[in-house]
């Protein structure tokens, strides 16, 4: 199991349990996955899109698109012809001030696509409300993105007489969208770290407010309600299981809900622990 940690190492826990750094990006290493050569494909806030070969040499694949640099690379999925899909959660704010991102509540998140073939990088849908978690659907005809702060995900399709079009997956969310992780079998597994706060969608009705909390310190700024949840969604967008840690004390503000087998992998940005959870 390969887990990002805060400080840029990336470490590599064992059957043993035994714990060791695989790399270090100097960075914020968030979503990752493996790509067909055995290389780990990193999303990293600070470096961009980072591939890191077995031995764990680092090799940085991709920092801009269209002239525009990445402020806070976020995370990626990878087809089967090798091309990632990743998202860059906002052009103007790096990841200790995503908060602010929140409260401006302006399109500055991209879906990117990046061939390792050609080593070029094009952007797929800009204009994104924080543009978070990334999935590819079982048949990869369509790619989906998180909209973190707008509570949704949308969808861009790939193949079909929809190429190059996009809409909107579901609405409405009971909590802010993180990371996203399709299992290829027709589910996607969405972890949500807070569920949704009346002040947060009050404010935003209210830009004059938000415009004076920004500029409080940061401890009076609203915070996630301690609380644990992920939910599966189905390819045609319905709600199919909703997992829920009402208390807070196994895991909270999970980030990642990551499915191999018979279990799921939760991670989180607020928890000194990985959860495990038989699903199957």
């Amino acid at each position: 199991l390969y887990a990002a940690q805060q400080d840029g190492r990336i470490v590599r826990i064992g059957p043993d349990n035994r714990i060791d750094t695989f790399a270090d990006t100097g960075g914020r290493p968030l979503g990752m996955d493996f790509d067909g050569n055995g290389n780990l494909i990193v999303a990293d806030a600070w470096k961009g899109l980072l591939s890191i070969d077995p031995q764990g040499a680092i090799r940085v694949l991709s920092t801009e698109a269209d002239g525009l640099p990445f402020a806070f690379t976020d995370d990626l999925d990878i087809a089967s012809d090798g091309r990632i899909y990743f998202s860059d959660a906002s052009s103007r704010f790096s990841q200790p001030d995503y908060m602010l991102d929140l409260l401006e509540a302006r399109p500055h998140g991209r879906l990117l696509r990046y061939d390792p073939a050609t080593g070029k990088t094009e952007v797929l849908l800009d204009g994104l409300y924080f543009a978070n978690g990334v999935a590819l659907s079982q048949n990869e005809d369509f790619v989906l993105v998180n909209e973190t702060y707008r509570y949704r995900i949308t969808r861009f399709w790939l193949k079909g007489e929809k190429a190059g079009s996009h809409d909107i997956f579901i609405d409405n969310l009971p909590g802010m969208p993180d990371n996203l992780q399709g299992d290829r079998a027709g589910t996607f597994w969405v972890a949500l770290p807070s569920p949704r706060k009346p002040v947060a969608d009050f404010l935003h009705t209210q830009p004059w407010l938000k415009s004076l909390v920004a500029k409080l310190p940061r401890q009076f700024w609203p915070k996630a309600t301690p609380y644990g949840l992920v939910l599966a969604i189905d390819e045609n967008g319905q709600i199919i299981e909703s997992l829920h840690d009402t208390s807070a004390t196994h895991l909270r503000m999970i980030t990642s809900a990551k499915p191999v087998g018979d279990y799921l992998y939760l991670g989180s940005l607020d928890n000194d622990r990985i959860g495990k959870l038989k699903i199957k």
